[in-house]
């Protein structure tokens, strides 16, 4: 079992080795298809359609599944290597750790918002987008170019207070419940937020096309397990018998033979730091 840590707590050859992995998956075009699947899932669920990666009950289990499968396709790469997670209430500038030229790279130019720093650098050869909705083929970012902010540790607190996981109608107009308001469509907004605030391709369905995509969402995942712990007794809903939503034994696609049951709980793979 491996264990997640804050991405500025990394060595520098943690940092080295989790890139290098990225860009092998990319280079053999495995990174690719996790690219087409999230873009996928998060342009075909709609509030009028069955659910599954977005705004629905299922949006936590669901990419904490993809996290994992993408957490074991670096593995294969390099076995050492497990996600770093990015805690967007404290690394919360364009001059964070996290942008670092020797991790994730820094913010896009002036005009055209590409990335021309870091290992993900268009100009760098290693890094073209091949999954993308028009013709440009480099990695694009404006953070904080929304004239908003990230969300802070108080934003945090408020969203995990909250008691039940979720609620009808079940969607993102659900008024209360922990998955829509750290999902972002109520409440302070965090996950959504960030997503703007890097803006670019993080804008996207396409949105790993960013590899801190992982990071973002490995936070996200670590704040799921911060409300598990502190709310025992409320486990996901709804538990069955609900129209065009994923229930707690509902296989969630594209995997058809894995639910929200079976991803409650995650320390089989993984704990955080």
């Amino acid at each position: 079992m491996g264990t997640r840590k804050n991405q500025r707590d990394l060595t520098a050859a943690e940092k080295r080795d989790f890139v290098n992995a990225i860009l092998e998956l990319k280079r053999n075009g495995h990174y690719d298809r996790f690219v087409q699947t999230h873009n996928h899932f998060i342009t075909s669920d709609t509030d009028d359609s069955v659910r599954v990666g977005h705004r629905s009950p299922s949006f936590l289990p669901w990419h904490r599944r993809f996290l994992l499968e993408f957490e074991q396709a670096l593995q294969a790469v390099n076995p050492a290597v497990t996600l770093p997670y990015w805690d967007w209430t404290v690394d919360r500038s364009a001059t964070s750790s996290v942008w670092a030229p020797d991790f994730m790279g820094g913010d896009g130019r002036a005009g055209d918002g590409q990335v021309t720093t870091g290992p993900f650098a268009y100009g760098s050869g290693n890094w073209t987008l091949t999954v993308r909705a028009d013709s440009r083929p480099y990695l694009r970012r404006q953070l904080g170019g929304s004239g908003d902010v990230l969300p802070t540790a108080a934003d945090v607190r408020s969203v995990l207070a909250i008691a039940t996981y979720d609620a009808a109608p079940w969607n993102s107009r659900a008024a209360t419940g922990f998955r829509n308001s750290v999902e972002g469509w109520r409440g302070p907004n965090l996950h959504n937020r960030v997503h703007v605030w890097v803006g670019g391709n993080m804008q996207t369905g396409m949105s790993p096309n960013d590899p801190v995509f992982w990071l973002h969402h490995c936070y996200i995942d670590k704040l799921w397990s911060d409300w598990q712990r502190a709310h025992p007794g409320s486990g996901y809903l709804p538990v069955g018998g609900t129209p065009d939503v994923v229930d707690l034994h509902d296989a969630m696609a594209p995997w058809n033979n894995v639910t929200p049951a079976d991803v409650l709980s995650h320390t089989a793979w993984y704990s955080y730091a």
